[in-house]
C-alpha cells in the first residue's frame, strides 16, 4: 500500500504543488473544476434515488417471495455489477441509440423517416446505465437484512393494533435504515466516480471529475490541473467512504439486534396483489437486465444498411461479417491488434491480478480479525481507500510515478496486473473478512489438542471453510482486471491494449465497420463476464445464518 498507492498519490501532490511554485497557478482554471464538480454531485444523486426506487422493492421480491426462475435472475442481477464499462456502452448504443432497436422498432411502426428516441449523449442516458449497474447494490445489501429481519417483532406490533404501514413504519424501516443508508452511499460512490459510461454515453458536454482528469491528461496534457482535479475527488470520495464505512457498522449491531433464527422467510406469492406485484417486478428486472445483454448481442450479427430510394428506410441482415473482420488488418494499421492478441494480454493479466490480489487480501483479512476491534476498524477502511480513489486516480499516480521504471515499459508491462490488484483488493477483503469471522474456534482449539501445529490448523481447519469465499474472490479479481478501463487507458501499451481499450479503439473509430467489430468483441467479453457471475452466485456461501453457542454467527452449511 505504501509503495503502489500512497507513493502514487503523493506524486499527485508533488506535481500541483511544485507546478504552483513554478508556474503561479497559471494552470489552474476555475470553471474547469466548478463544471465537472457539480455535474458530478448532481448525476449521482439522480443515479443513487433512481437506484433506490427501483432497487429496494427488487430487494423486497427476492426476500421474501419464491417464484420460478427466482436463483437465475438474482444470477443476472448480479452481471451488471462485474461488467465492464465499455460492454454497457455498447450494449445501450444498441437499444437506445440512433441506431438502435427501439429506434428501428419506432420507425418501421409509425413508417417515420428519423430516429423518435433521442438520449444518447444526454443525461438519461447516463442515469439508465448507473441504475443497471448499481441496482444489484441495493438488492444485495438490502435484500440480505430483509431476509434476516425477525418477524417475531413485526407480529408483535399487530398484536399491539398497529397496522401494516404503521408496523412497517415504525419497527420494520428503523431497523432496515442503516442497511439502505449504506447501500445508497456505495451508490453514490460508484455513481460519483463513474469515468466509462459518462465517457461513452454522456457526449463532450457532460464530465464527471474522473472524465475531467482524462481529459486534461490526454486532450490538453495539463498534468497539475488533473492533479487538482484528483486531489478534490479523493477528498469527496474518502469523506464518503469513511460516512459509509460508519454507517455499515451501526447496520451491522442494529442488524444482529433484530436477527431472526430462520434466515430464509421467503413464501410463494397468494393474494392477487402479491402475484401482480411479483409478475409485473420480474418483467422490469428482465427488461433491465437482460434486453439490454440480448440486444448487445443480437445486434453483433446484424447489418444495418440503407434501403435504395427509399428515404429513412434501414435494411437488416444476419451476418458474420464483424467477427470474421477482426482477425483482419484492412488498413495496415501499426497498431493493431488482433483480438486474440488482446484476450491473450487481457487473460495474462487477470491471472496475475487474481494471484496478487487473492494472497494479499488473503494476509490483509487475517490481519483484520486478529487484530483489536479498534485497530481493526482502521486496517478495513485503509485497505478499502483504493476503491474511493478511483482506478482513473490510481492511472494518473502510475503513470506519474512508474512511468520511467524499467520494468513497467516491454511487451508486458508488470504495472498493469498491480494496479489492477489494488482495484480488486476491496472486494476481496470484503469477501474474505466474514468468511475468517465465521470459522468456529472450538475447531481450532480440538485440532491444536489433538496435537496439530498452526499450520496444520489453517490447512485443515480453516481452508476446507474458506474455499467458497475464495473461489468467489479469485472470481471477482479475474472479472475485474478482465473488464477495467480507467487505469489500463492510462497504462497499457498501444501495441498489446486489453480488451476494453480495443474495444474502446474500435468504437472511436468512423464507419460501420469499426462499429461492427467493437460490439463482436463487447459480446465476447459480455459472455465470459456472464460465466463469470454465474459462477460467483454458484459458489457463493448460502444465506443461511446459524447462531453458535459462542454467541458468534456461521454463515454456511
Amino acid at each position: 500500500m505504501l509503495l503502489f498507492f500512497f507513493r502514487p498519490l503523493l506524486a499527485i501532490f508533488r506535481i500541483v504543488f511544485s507546478s504552483r511554485f513554478s508556474q503561479e497557478w497559471a494552470f489552474f482554471s476555475w470553471n474547469q473544476l466548478t463544471r465537472p464538480l457539480l455535474f458530478s454531485f448532481q448525476q449521482a444523486f439522480l443515479s443513487t434515488g433512481l437506484t433506490l426506487l427501483i432497487g429496494l422493492p427488487a430487494a423486497y421480491l427476492f426476500a421474501r417471495y419464491d417464484f420460478p426462475a427466482r436463483k437465475m435472475l438474482r444470477a443476472f442481477s448480479l452481471i451488471p455489477f462485474i461488467l465492464p464499462t465499455v460492454v454497457v456502452a455498447a450494449a445501450f448504443n444498441t437499444l437506445i441509440g440512433p441506431r438502435g432497436w427501439i429506434n428501428l422498432l419506432l420507425m418501421q411502426l409509425f413508417n417515420l423517416t428519423e430516429p423518435p428516441l433521442s438520449i444518447l449523449n444526454k443525461l438519461p442516458a447516463i442515469l439508465l446505465a448507473h441504475v443497471f449497474y448499481n441496482t444489484s447494490i441495493v438488492i444485495r445489501i438490502v435484500g440480505q437484512s430483509l431476509e434476516r429481519l425477525n418477524p417475531n417483532m413485526i407480529e408483535a406490533a399487530y398484536v399491539l393494533q398497529a397496522s401494516p404501514f404503521q408496523a412497517w413504519r415504525k419497527i420494520a424501516l428503523p431497523l432496515l435504515m442503516p442497511s439502505i443508508a449504506g447501500a445508497a452511499m456505495l451508490a453514490f460512490l460508484f455513481n460519483f466516480t463513474s469515468f466509462g459510461v459518462v465517457l461513452m454515453l454522456g457526449g463532450p458536454g457532460y464530465a464527471t471529475l474522473e472524465v475531467a482528469i482524462y481529459s486534461q491528461v490526454f486532450e490538453r496534457f495539463n498534468l497539475p490541473m488533473a492533479g487538482v482535479l484528483a486531489i478534490v475527488q479523493l477528498t469527496v470520495t474518502w469523506l464518503i467512504a469513511i460516512v459509509q464505512n460508519r454507517v455499515g457498522h451501526t447496520g451491522i449491531r442494529f442488524g444482529n439486534a433484530a436477527t431472526a433464527n430462520e434466515s430464509s422467510l421467503r413464501r410463494r406469492p397468494e393474494r392477487g396483489a402479491e402475484k401482480a406485484f411479483v409478475i409485473t417486478m420480474c418483467i422490469f428486472l428482465v427488461l433491465l437486465f437482460i434486453l439490454p445483454l440480448l440486444s448487445l448481442a443480437a445486434r453483433s450479427f446484424v447489418t444495418l444498411e440503407a434501403a435504395r430510394g427509399e428515404r429513412g428506410k434501414i435494411d437488416t441482415g444476419f451476418t458474420f461479417r464483424y467477427y470474421a473482420e477482426l482477425f483482419r488488418n484492412r488498413q495496415d494499421s501499426i497498431f493493431y491488434a488482433s483480438p486474440v492478441a488482446s484476450i491473450q494480454h487481457s487473460l495474462l493479466y487477470s491471472f496475475l491480478t487474481m494471484i496478487i490480489a487473492t494472497g494479499i487480501g488473503l494476509l490483509t483479512s487475517y490481519a483484520i480479525v486478529i487484530t483489536g476491534k479498534r485497530f481493526s476498524r482502521i486496517m478495513e477502511l485503509l485497505f478499502m481507500l483504493p476503491l474511493g480513489a478511483g482506478s482513473v486516480i490510481l492511472g494518473l499516480g502510475f503513470l506519474l510515478t512508474f512511468n520511467h521504471a524499467p520494468w513497467t515499459s516491454g511487451r508486458y508491462p508488470v504495472i498493469l496486473p498491480i494496479a489492477h490488484a489494488l482495484i480488486a483488493l476491496p472486494f476481496v477483503v470484503r469477501t474474505m473478512v466474514p468468511a475468517i469471522k465465521s470459522i468456529p474456534q472450538n475447531l481450532r482449539d480440538a485440532a491444536a489438542v489433538m496435537g496439530a501445529n498452526h499450520w496444520r490448523v489453517r490447512r485443515e481447519i480453516d481452508f476446507p471453510i474458506l474455499s467458497r469465499a475464495l473461489m468467489v474472490s479469485l472470481a471477482f479479481c479475474f472479472t475485474i482486471s478482465l473488464g477495467e478501463f480507467g487505469a489500463s487507458g492510462f497504462l497499457a501499451n498501444a501495441s498489446t491494449p486489453t480488451v476494453p481499450i480495443a474495444i474502446f479503439r474500435y468504437m472511436s473509430q468512423p464507419g460501420a465497420l469499426n462499429y461492427g467489430q467493437a460490439l463482436a468483441m463487447s459480446t465476447l467479453l459480455m459472455i465470459t463476464c456472464v460465466a463469470g457471475s454465474f459462477f460467483i452466485e454458484h459458489m457463493r456461501l448460502p444465506g443461511k445464518t446459524e447462531t453458535l453457542p459462542s454467541g458468534k454467527y456461521l454463515t454456511g452449511k
